[in-house]
């Protein structure tokens, strides 16, 4: 039976992303259990290479986790009319949790970088496009708030327009501290996943690396590695990949059910 190194690289952002629509919520509702998903990823990655139930991690040279740390500064939100603080908000705490919890799992490596600010409060994307409709309608928009039937004052209205009116009045009505997100953006943990890619195989530390990931950043680091001899497979949690993404990969497995 060959004798595999593998190394294992989880693009936490695409990796927590996913989760909700590959596992239970009793799988990843804490950071506990987040931790054990992630371990038990890379335990069925390492058992279907090498056939071994027990002795898994004598496979492996190390199971590396890319994240950044919560962004730590404060801004006034403009619907709460409060200061945040956002090393203290919920998603912190748990982020935070989350790297203990990793830290103390066998063979797991963080890699951390960090959070920065690139802009401010912006409206989800999903509801900038419906609220953007709002612009031509500004006329009759009186009229529906007073209950009123708006193809009194306009009759060339047809009843798709009526129709595209209430749902934008209903989306502004349903407007809430969910439909804002600070902008915020990772720095630096990109560029260690493709320096450690290029660190392990130029050093022939690991001949099989594992990518969970959807993005195509990792290309020029595989194509280092498969130049090297490495084999890489990507793994982007049952989540379809663009057609040009299989010549720079050796395999596709996902092993989440």
């Amino acid at each position: 039976m060959r004798v595999r190194r593998i190394a294992i690289f989880i693009d936490v952002g695409f990796f927590l992303k996913r989760l909700p629509h590959i596992v239970e919520e009793k799988y990843r509702s804490t950071p506990q259990q987040v931790a054990e998903t992630a371990r038990i990823l890379c335990k069925r990655h390492v058992q279907r290479l090498v056939g071994e139930k027990d002795r898994w991690l004598d496979h492996v040279y190390r199971l590396f986790y890319y994240d950044a740390y919560p962004y730590s500064g404060h801004a006034h939100h403009p619907l709460l009319n409060q200061q945040i603080d956002f090393s203290k908000t919920p998603e912190a705490h748990f982020r935070l949790q989350l790297f203990d919890e990793l830290r103390r799992k066998r063979k797991f490596a963080l890699r951390l970088g960090r959070v920065e600010k690139t802009g401010d409060w912006q409206i989800n994307y999903r509801l900038t496009k419906i609220l953007l409709k709002t612009h031509r309608w500004h006329d009759v928009f009186s009229a529906l708030a007073e209950g009123k039937d708006p193809r009194k004052k306009y009759p060339n209205l047809t009843d798709e327009d009526i129709r595209e009116l209430y749902k934008l009045s209903n989306t502004w009505k349903e407007f809430d501290k969910h439909s804002l997100h600070y902008s915020l953006r990772q720095k630096g943990v990109d560029m260690r996943l493709g320096i450690d890619i290029a660190s392990i195989t130029l050093k022939n530390q690991a001949d099989t690396l594992i990518l969970v990931t959807g993005d195509s950043d990792f290309v020029p680091a595989a194509k280092l590695a498969r130049r090297e001899g490495a084999e890489v497979i990507l793994d982007p949690l049952r989540q379809s990949i663009k057609e040009q993404l299989h010549e720079h990969i050796d395999g596709l497995a996902s092993v989440l059910p």
